[in-house]
């Protein structure tokens, strides 16, 4: 299983920084917006949806995002106002987590606010990210993103696993503690001011990214335990078997699902 983890990373990691660094925006809109449907398609049993309710969501997924393709210029136009709303909606989906109980069933109410979560969560995401890439110096700064969640995350899981007393979510997460979120939020900062300051010259305060990557570290976590408490209520190990070792795309890109909205709005505030 390990090496199939290591394989599949090492393969995920080229073809990550190639559609970053190297796609044209429309390429990255399309790419992105393949991934993130993937992810949505998984959605339907996180959500324990019916065959026609999963087949709703997936087309009015699509939809949206072909709307905003289309559209893109006055999209864009109000790209704080559209990341603000994201980042509200993911608040609201935050509150879910401390209600969670270990003995959590599915629903009528659990499927519909699973239907109208994957909407938030894919439509977010996806906006977040492609805006960033348009934005002067966009793959640096998407880039950023990513190296401030991976960072996070290995923080999180090193500092937890050597430190970890205190547990962050016991129900929904068991190994996750504080110390190890305080662990991958330190890493993060180190990560994220290396890469601002010293690889690629962002022009971004010390202030705002001190701000952005703490932001976008919290955030990651609760979208990290949004997915899981999912997970945990129809019984999957993996939302899918995209990427062997790793599971799904819900599984790979949780973190950045909460993540990147987050990130963008901070950076589309306090940035120039």
């Amino acid at each position: 299983m390990l090496k199939t983890r290591i394989l599949t990373a090492l393969i995920i990691f080229p073809a990550t920084l190639g559609a970053v660094f190297l796609s044209p925006p429309w390429l990255f809109q399309l790419l992105t917006a393949v991934l993130l449907l993937t992810g949505c398609w998984e959605f339907r049993r996180l959500a324990d949806l019916s065959k026609a309710a999963g087949w709703t969501l997936q087309v009015l997924q699509t939809l949206i995002v072909v709307l905003l393709i289309y559209y893109w210029p006055m999209a864009e136009s109000a790209a704080v106002a559209a990341l603000s709303a994201g980042c509200l909606a993911w608040l609201l989906m935050f509150c879910r987590l401390p209600a969670f109980h270990d003995d959590a069933k599915t629903s009528t109410r659990y499927r519909y606010m699973g239907f109208l979560s994957a909407l938030v969560a894919i439509t977010s995401c996806w906006f977040a990210l492609c805006w960033l890439q348009d934005q002067p110096g966009g793959p640096f700064v998407v880039f950023l993103l990513l190296l401030i969640i991976w960072a996070s995350d290995v923080g999180a899981y090193f500092t937890g696993k050597q430190f970890g007393k205190r547990k962050l979510a016991p129900v929904i997460s068991p190994k996750k503690t504080w110390e190890g979120v305080y662990g991958g939020i330190a890493l993060a900062i180190a990560a994220a001011f290396l890469w601002s300051y010293l690889i690629a010259g962002l022009d971004i305060s010390a202030v705002a990214l001190l701000i952005m990557t703490v932001v976008t570290a919290l955030s990651s976590v609760g979208g990290d335990l949004f997915i899981s408490i999912h997970k945990r209520t129809v019984g999957l190990k993996d939302t899918g078997t995209l990427f062997p070792g790793h599971g799904g795309v819900l599984d790979r890109y949780d973190s950045l699902l909460a993540g990147a909205p987050f990130f963008a709005l901070v950076y589309g505030v306090l940035t120039p």
